[in-house]
Formats: C-alpha cells, structure tokens, sequence
C-alpha cells in the first residue's frame, strides 16, 4: 500500500531541496530522518516534516514504519514572487523569490 504526504509553498527554491532529496533518495525513511537531522542546510529541515508526516500518515494506517520505502520523492517548482531592488539613477534590479511543492510516497511492498 502506498502513503504519501504533501508540503506546498515552501519558501525555499527548488533546485536546494532537489539537492537534498536525492541525498536521501535511497535510504529508508528512518534513516533519512536521522540523516536529514543531522544535515547542515536549511532545505533539510521542510522535507524532513513532509517525511515525518508521511510516517505517522502510514502508522494511522497500521502500517509497520520499518518496513517502509520511499516509492518517490518530487519535488516541483512553486509560485514566483517577483520582487525589484533599488540601485542608482533610479534603476531597479529584478529578483524572484522561489517557492517549491514536496510530495513524498511511500510504499510496504518489497521492491526487486
């Protein structure tokens, strides 16, 4: 049976949080929390919520959590908030504020 969890707008860019799911891709998900805990980058501490609740969404499913895999972890782009700063001779200079969607599955069933 499949779980999954979904965090969206996430103010954080894409391309960091791509950078730590594929870190964890191939680990269990217990063992992604400890790694994820551990890890020095701000992206680490949304997608280790999103797998956290993606484990007690399986458990309210009597699901048994050390038996659990990740079947996938997407991570897609968000909305942009456009924003200008002021530089000299009354110029501005454009800048886009990322935001990013996560949505993390998991699976009990064996792999080959």
């Amino acid at each position: 049976m499949e779980y999954q969890a979904t965090a969206k707008y996430i103010r954080t860019s894409t391309r960091k949080l791509r950078l730590v799911a594929d870190s964890i891709r191939k680990l269990s998900p217990a063992d992604a929390l400890v790694r994820l805990r551990l890890m020095p980058k701000q992206a680490a501490k949304p997608m280790m919520q999103v797998i956290a609740s993606a484990i007690a969404n399986a458990k309210e499913k009597q699901a048994k959590p050390d038996t659990l895999q990740f079947k996938m972890i997407e991570v897609m782009g968000g909305p942009v908030m456009k924003r200008w700063r002021a530089v000299s001779r009354g110029q501005a200079h454009p800048y886009k504020k990322r935001m990013t969607h996560v949505r993390v599955i998991l699976t009990d069933e064996k792999q080959n």
